[in-house]
């Protein structure tokens, strides 16, 4: 149920994002999961890999400050309301707040789903046509 998350402090600009992850990538560390969390100026990037104490390790020598935490990791049915039920519900009965939570799809066939919020929807389409 426990993991470690690496959080890493990105300036908020473009190829930031794709620079830390080439980084992890070229070290071998494989990404699971992100979440960005836009604060103005700079991004937090929050990351499941499969490795974060190497992955944090790799982000500092390429000259970015990053973090790592202990997170907690469960698996719910991908079914409605199963989140609500098997998990909010038994943290709010005991009283536990959340201080930000994400969610990913089990990999299924090899694939990695991922969301990304775009600041221009129809240049991201585009840019992202070969993949429809």
């Amino acid at each position: 149920m426990r993991t470690r998350q690496v959080s890493a402090f990105l300036e908020n600009a473009p190829g930031r994002l794709l620079y830390l992850l080439n980084t992890l990538a070229e070290a071998g560390v494989n990404l699971i999961a992100h979440n960005i969390v836009d604060a103005s100026d700079f991004g937090i990037v929050h990351l499941l890999v499969d490795e974060p104490e190497q992955a944090a390790e790799v982000i500092r020598d390429a000259g970015m400050t990053c973090s790592t935490t202990t997170v907690l990791q469960v698996t719910v049915p991908d079914a409605p309301g199963a989140f609500v039920e098997q998990v909010l519900e038994p943290l709010a009965a005991a009283r536990v707040n959340i201080e930000y939570s994400y969610t990913f799809n089990a990999p299924c066939a090899g694939e990695a789903r991922i969301v990304l919020k775009v600041d221009d929807l129809e240049r991201g389409e585009r840019a992202l046509q070969a993949l429809a």
